[in-house]
């Protein structure tokens, strides 16, 4: 049975968009935040809330230098990508980076 969940924020669209470029590689929190123009206070958020709904994939990643620590990293579903599809088909408008400065 599918779970109905409210429409997605535009913030929580841009998070969708940054992780659905053409080759959707895993991507970390950094990368997100200066793909988006989110703070980290609403980014992270938004990340856990998609990847329990199911529409991000997340994993934590070992460093690519030693000494560094692993760092967690997300990429997009398909069922992520239904639901971006749904909100930009529908009329929602992405939070765009320069909406946020």
């Amino acid at each position: 049975m599918s779970r109905r969940f409210r429409a997605p924020s535009p913030q929580t669209i841009a998070v969708l968009q940054a992780l659905s470029g053409p080759h959707a590689r895993w991507s970390y929190g950094l990368e997100i935040a200066e793909a988006t123009g989110l703070a980290s206070g609403s980014l992270y958020p938004i990340l856990i809330r998609l990847a329990e709904r199911g529409l991000l994939e997340s994993e934590w990643q070992d460093p690519a230098q030693p000494g560094r620590p692993a760092r967690h990293a997300y990429r997009i579903t398909g069922e992520g990508r239904a639901v971006l599809h749904h909100a930009l088909a529908t009329g929602r408008k992405p939070g765009l980076k320069e909406a946020w400065r």
